[in-house]
């Protein structure tokens, strides 16, 4: 007989009688007290002396912590399906994931006037409860775009939108004792849900509708241990017994046993409401079972997903050998999580599986786990990078998200370790109570990691240098799966390549920065007339190279509209708390045009960092260009005008560099080309039409800054890598990933060792 290798799990099956309703509650609580994982209640609407059982599960998930809640089972008459499907994912996101939905087609639809009144044969009872299956997972699947249509005999459902995705998988579980329904739950459902009582015929009875749900199974194309065995069980605890589940604890464990190893069941639930038994059950029995049971089997077991689940497998990737350490936290396609992990800022993605490490050893086995399968690989720290690199369609990605720690190392160095995961909003909170800060873009729902391996061109730059200039130590788990440190004495080339190409060469699991003193600053919101687009440009770019290095300038214009000005939106941050400083500083970049609008104010750092919780929900691909250009001369200008109103832009950005930057040697890091004072991008919505207005432009530009850009042109990487660091990152790349395994960014490849470098 089959063993079909789920975890255990046990619960209580509580009568929700409405004559003690805190009783009730507090058996509940009890059940959790006692370690169980599941307290279930009955549900029957027709009886006056009962609760509702869907306020029950409500309140009793607002009253307890981590024990699941499950009716046992819901009557299918009373419940559309399209609003059970809602009601049951907004519990299971109000309480954390904590609810499975036990559901039966009921006897009594007439008797509560459901379907128009008319009584259901067994059989057409069996079709609704498919119909209403169908309409629930619908519902659920809050990732598919398409309009939810369910053309069925009982149910009808025509253009219901999807969502909210519930917070876990909801495992669906089945009350079924005569074929026809049991068939059904080996073909739709996640568990089957019978009470011992009612199985008259005992072990026979429970073998054979095991064979019929494996074989409706098989018939699906399911795996029958994609359905999990679930049992409502009695008995009374005392003395050495004669009967079934009636004596000491050690004698229900064995007979539990036999249940489990042989017929398959994983989860039992215990009926009645004796606080006592409820106590030995969850301290006594549960334990001693999860023990004897991995002792017979002798390996580790899981969770079998559902087939909601494994039909949107990918078939290059082998699932079933993800390793335990990372099985509990992956999400694939199918899974509640995956709409929430699957793009990224930019660009729509459809990733086989996201894994999600939380420590270091995890990292190297999700990488282990990754280059054992043929398909890409993606790393993501924080999703918003414009390049879209860190998801995929059809392959892995790494998040890092979990990896999110901050820590002060040394307070008199401002030495601070941070974990790639983290958003550089939680840095510049972290860092504020110290009076410290990092440069480190614009934005702060940027991730760590992406950043801090490329550039980091942020709102204090000319004051304090690029993100990657603080940078004294990392430590990045290499190709190979080792970890290694580097700095400028550990591995120094390593940290070189790091600095600048870190995508390259590996995962950074964490960076050690030196950060700065900053107080409080001035930030200035300005929107200008720029109809005279070269010339304010000009002006723009001239104020900026004049100001004192305390000042960092980003300016944006949008696509023109026809009869309408040209409008700049102007930023700028001073690193300064002084008002007339501030006011100093800003007052030649308002004098670049026309002022329509302006704000200006003294705030701490991290209120310019600030970034709302957002998911990153993208369609599509990204296009955009990316260039550093020396000086903001007339002839940039014009062709930057040019590019302006060609309208193909619909989002063009200049930031001012320079300054701090320039005084780290061009051969110093990866990062080569520091003599430029600005950097430039253009967002667009055709690749072909904005390669061409950008192309007219090209020639003005000085390099390329790689985490701006989505342009795959072999030229690209000269652009962002002058000769001899190229040549360096290749020799280097060839040293730690000769198999290239981390491409999926602005990719360096290994140079062939047989190829010499080129001349000069």
């Amino acid at each position: 007989m089959p063993d079909y290798g789920h975890d255990l799990i046990f619960g209580s099956f509580i009568t929700p009688v409405n004559a003690a309703p805190q009783q009730v509650v507090d058996l509940a609580r009890a059940s959790e007290a006692a370690g169980l994982d599941l307290a279930t209640f009955q549900d029957h609407p027709y009886q006056p002396g009962f609760l509702d059982t869907w306020t029950l599960l409500s309140y009793v998930a607002s009253q307890t912590e981590r024990i699941h809640v499950s009716a046992n089972v819901l009557n299918l008459p009373l419940r559309p399906p399209a609003v059970l499907a809602r009601a049951a994912a907004s519990l299971d996101l109000l309480s954390g994931g904590r609810l499975e939905l036990g559901l039966g087609a009921g006897g009594f639809w007439d008797a509560i006037g459901a379907m128009g009144g008319r009584r259901l044969t067994p059989a057409q009872g069996v079709q609704a409860l498919s119909e209403a299956i169908d309409i629930i997972r619908g519902i659920w699947d809050a990732d598919n775009n398409s309009i939810l249509r369910v053309d069925g005999t009982y149910y009808q459902v025509d253009g219901a939108k999807r969502g909210p995705a519930p917070a876990h998988d909801i495992g669906i579980w089945v009350g079924a004792y005569k074929p026809k329904m049991l068939r059904l739950t080996g073909g739709k459902a996640d568990g089957w849900l019978p009470s011992l009582p009612y199985l008259k015929g005992g072990l026979d009875e429970i073998a054979t509708s095991n064979a019929i749900i494996d074989e409706a199974a098989a018939q699906a194309g399911r795996d029958p241990s994609a359905v999990r065995r679930l049992l409502n069980i009695g008995g009374r605890f005392g003395p050495a017994g004669d009967g079934f589940l009636s004596g000491p604890p050690q004698q229900w464990v064995e007979q539990l046993a036999v249940l489990t190893l042989e017929y398959g069941f994983s989860g039992y639930i215990l009926m009645g409401d004796d606080p006592a038994a409820i106590q030995i059950f969850g301290q006594e029995v549960a334990p001693a079972l999860r023990e004897l049971v991995a002792a017979e089997r002798g390996t580790a077991q899981g969770i079998v997903p559902s087939v909601s689940i494994r039909d949107r497998r990918h078939p290059d990737i082998d699932y079933d050998s993800l390793p335990a350490s990372l099985a509990g936290a992956a999400i694939e396609p199918g899974d509640p999580g995956y709409a929430a992990v699957r793009s990224t800022y930019l660009r729509g993605g459809s990733p086989g599986l996201v894994l999600r490490p939380r420590t270091v050893d995890e990292v190297a086995d999700a990488l282990a786990f990754a280059r054992r399968q043929p398909v890409k690989l993606s790393i993501r720290s924080g999703g918003h990078g414009i390049g879209g690199r860190s998801t995929n369609r059809g392959g892995i990605v790494i998040d890092l998200a979990k990896l999110h720690q901050i820590e002060v190392l040394d307070k008199e160095t401002r030495r601070i370790r941070v974990e790639p995961g983290a958003r550089w909003s939680e840095v510049a909170a972290a860092l504020a109570p110290h009076g410290w800060a990092l440069s480190s873009g614009d934005y702060g729902g940027v991730g760590v990691g992406g950043l801090a391996t490329s550039g980091g061109i942020g709102w204090l730059v000319r004051e304090h240098g690029l993100t990657i200039d603080h940078l004294r130590a990392v430590d990045i788990v290499l190709a190979d799966g080792s970890l290694t440190r580097a700095s400028e004495t550990e591995n120094a080339d390593l940290f070189w390549a790091v600095r600048g190409a870190g995508a390259n060469f590996g995962i950074v699991t964490s960076f050690e920065f030196e950060a700065d003193e900053v107080g409080d600053v001035g930030f200035g919101q300005l929107v200008l007339d720029a109809s005279d687009t070269a010339g304010f440009l000009e002006r723009w770019g001239a104020a900026v190279e004049a100001a004192p290095r305390d000042l960092t300038s980003f300016l944006i214009i949008g696509r023109p509209r026809p009869g309408q000005p040209v409008v700049a939106q102007v930023m700028a941050v001073v690193d300064s708390d002084d008002p007339d400083t501030i006011i100093d500083r800003i007052q030649p970049l308002a004098d670049a045009g026309p002022l329509l609008d302006h704000a200006i104010q003294r705030v701490p750092y991290p209120a310019i960092m600030a970034a709302p919780p957002a998911t990153h929900e993208a369609q599509g691909e990204p296009v955009t260009r990316s260039g550093l250009v020396g000086h903001i001369t007339p002839e940039f200008a014009a062709a930057a005008t040019d590019l302006i109103m060609s309208g193909e832009s619909y989002f063009f950005q200049i930031r001012s560099v320079g300054g701090a930057v320039a005084d780290v040697a061009p051969d110093a890091t990866a990062y080569a080309h520091r003599s430029a004072n600005f950097q430039v991008v253009a967002f667009g919505s055709s690749r072909t039409r904005l390669d061409r207005a950008w192309d007219a432009l090209h020639h003005h530009l000085t390099g390329l800054y790689i985490n701006f850009e989505t342009d795959l042109r072999p030229e690209r990487l000269t652009d962002a890598y002058p000769t001899g660091t190229l040549e360096r990152l290749r020799a280097l790349k060839l040293r730690y990933d000769p198999d290239n395994v981390f491409r999926d960014n602005f990719n360096v490849p290994p140079r062939d060792p047989g190829t010499p470098p080129p001349a000069g």
